[in-house]
């Protein structure tokens, strides 16, 4: 558990995808996430390039990436590129990563035909993590 006593963290939350990866923000003091970004994942240097220049940015501590799942629970080939890529985090910037089911994330947002809301799904796994993980 973290505490917010402590002194607050910048977290990024992600939501992983194969076209898009939606970045939201939030600290360990206030409890709450917004979504930041939405990054074209065209290719990995491009994707990592854009990520870092938000590191460079804001400073997180800690990343936090939505693990999809089958509503059983069980992981299926997205849940495999979720963690590679929260490896490839971890490995490349040296933060923290922790994942978070993501299962049902998506239930909480409606999306008209074509809005992008990958950012908006990244805020609500962050937020997920926070209501999970602080206490005060």
């Amino acid at each position: 558990m973290l505490s917010a006593g402590k002194a607050p963290e910048t977290v990024f939350g992600f939501d992983f995808g194969i076209k898009r990866i939606g970045v939201a923000m939030g600290n360990t003091m206030i409890g709450q996430a917004s979504p930041l970004a939405v990054i074209a994942a065209v290719d990995n240097q491009t994707r990592f390039a854009e990520i870092a220049a938000l590191i460079a940015k804001w400073g997180p501590t800690r990343f936090i990436v939505g693990l999809p799942l089958h509503p059983d629970g069980n992981e299926h080939e997205m849940t495999a590129r979720c963690r590679r890529f929260a490896n490839q985090l971890h490995g490349r910037f040296n933060i923290p990563v922790e994942l978070v089911d993501e299962r049902y994330s998506s239930a909480v947002l409606s999306a008209k035909r074509g809005e992008v809301i990958d950012d908006r799904a990244a805020s609500v796994i962050l937020q997920q993590y926070f209501d999970q993980n602080l206490t005060y």
